[in-house]
Formats: C-alpha cells, structure tokens, sequence
C-alpha cells in the first residue's frame, strides 16, 4: 500500500507538470514568427483569410487554447496544416512504433554496455584495461548522434557494404544496427562512468569487505551485495538518458530516413505546423514524465533504505 501511495503521489505531481509543459508550449508556438500558411506563394487574401478560419487561428489566442485543451482531453490532437490528409493523432500512430523501437533499442544498449563496461573498469581498477575502458569513454563524448551516425554509414555502408545507409522496411534487421548504435554510443560512455564509479565506492564499504572476508567468491559478492547500491546513480540518469536519446533521434531519424515521430517534429517546426509540433511535444514530455516515475519506482528496489511518503 505505502508504494502505490508512493506513486500515486509522484503521478499527482506529473500531471501538473505535463499541463505546464502544453501551456508553455502553446505560447511559444503561437509567438514565434510566420504561421502555417506563409509558405503557400501567390495566396489571395480570401484565400488566405478562409484557411485561417477553417483551421480557427482567427480567434483569440485564449480561445484556441481553450479549444486545444478540450480537444486534448478527449485524446484528439487536431489537423495537421501541412499534411492535410492526415491527422496529427494518426501521424503519431504510424510514427511512435517505430521512435519507440528505436529509442528502447538503444537505451537497451546503453545500458548493458555502459554497465558491463563500467563492472570491468571497476573491478580492475587502475589497471591497463581500467585505463582503455575509460579512454574509450572519453572518446564516445566527443562523437555526438549526428557526427557518429554518417560515419557509421561511411564505415558500414559505402565501403564495407555490410548493411543499408538510409531508410526502413518493418521486420528487416539491418535497418536498425547502425542508427541504434548512433544513438546508444553517449548515453553508454556516461552510464559506464556511472557504474564505475558506484561499484569502486560500494566495493570499498564494510559490508562488501566483510562479505569477501567470509570468503564468498568475487562474482557473488559483486551480483548480490554489490551490484544493486552501485546502480543507484544510473538509475538517477535515466531520464536525461531518455531525453538524450530523444532528442538525437530527432537528428537519427532525418539522416537514416525513419518514418518515426522525429522526423515529423522537425518538419512541423520546419513548415509552422503548430498542431504536429504540439503532438509531437505532448508526446516526448509524456514519455520524459513516465520515465521519471519509472526511475522513482526503481529507487525503492534498487535502496530499500528510501522512504516511502506522499
């Protein structure tokens, strides 16, 4: 009882949090210069004035918020201006799959790398392989998504011929290896770091010193006592991790040629696509939010010792 009071607690706080993000975004959207229709050359002012009607940006701007929250509410994200025959709710439909996909993939990567990786560092500390493993670390800083991912494609693609440069078919596999480890590679180098630095100081304490004193081997005392106190800073990384992958897959998704949601945030920022952008934003916070109260759920498992409070 006292954890679902616990979550329900943290999700009361999400919601708030959710309403301030589409407020927010609402605003600057509507603030920032030119429209949805200022790319459309030669149009009359008739024209013009009957697209603006038709879409309801002659109102008051308080009055298209009050619209778009209703709408909202009901699960229904409005038009898009610029794909007319769509829905941004049947956009996000054929886009989320796949972000999703993505997304997990590589934070899966991310995390089993970053974290096998950071266990080996650790458990020969200042060795030559504790050094080659942090080098490695050093240089997946310096090589973002967007750098990372044409090299990929020079590597694997052009020269090697191992596997496609650009686009998707659903069920084929080569499609996803090189924009996954694109998006994987940062997030992995600081979850190693992280690890390797809570298991260097778990390992040092007197309950793991004790428990090799008793003699038990270095691999029990490593997955039983050690590992799950050494992961608590990774898992408070977790939702910058998440954002991190989010917003490279903005960047992934345009040069690999993925029809996922991504790619339709930058082409609605592009065209002044109000309502697709707003899908697109509500979307990503929700995620972002959810996996914030993923990770306080995980700090109960991973340290008993938190406590539990509304």
């Amino acid at each position: 009882m006292r954890t679902i009071r616990y979550f329900l607690g943290r999700l009361s706080a999400a919601v708030p949090t959710l309403f301030a993000v589409v407020t927010i975004s609402f605003l600057l959207v509507r603030l920032a210069p030119g429209g949805p229709f200022d790319a459309e050359r030669a149009l009359p002012a008739e024209v013009a004035a009957n697209l603006r009607s038709a879409y309801g940006l002659d109102q008051p701007v308080y009055l298209q918020y009050g619209r778009y929250l209703a709408r909202l509410a009901r699960g229904d994200f409005g038009p898009s201006f610029r794909y007319r025959d769509f829905t941004v709710t049947e956009l996000i439909r054929r886009g989320l799959p796949v972000t999703l996909c993505l997304g997990a993939a590589a934070l899966a990567v991310a995390l089993a790398g970053g974290i096998a990786l950071g266990s080996f560092a650790a458990l020969r500390h200042e060795r030559l392989v504790d050094h080659a493993a942090m080098g490695f670390a050093a240089a997946g800083l310096a090589l973002p998504s967007f750098v990372l991912l044409p090299l990929l494609d020079l590597l694997f693609g052009v020269h090697l011929r191992w596997l496609p440069v650009v686009g998707w078919e659903p069920g084929v596999f080569a499609y996803w290896p090189l924009p996954v480890i694109a998006l994987s590679l940062p997030p992995l180098v600081f979850v190693a770091r992280l690890t390797r630095a809570g298991l260097l100081d778990v390992m040092r304490s007197a309950y793991v010193r004790t428990a090799r004193a008793k003699g038990l081997p270095l691999a029990i005392v490593v997955l039983r006592h050690a590992m799950r106190p050494a992961l608590i800073p990774v898992a408070g990384y977790l939702p910058p991790a998440v954002a991190a992958i989010m917003s490279g897959s903005l960047v992934v998704e345009t040069i690999a040629g993925l029809p996922g949601i991504g790619r339709y945030l930058v082409q609605g920022a592009l065209n002044r696509d109000y309502t697709l952008v707003l899908g697109m934003v509500v979307v990503y916070s929700s995620l972002l939010i959810a996996m914030g109260l993923l990770v306080d759920l995980l700090y109960v498992w991973l340290d008993p010792r938190v406590r539990l409070h509304r």
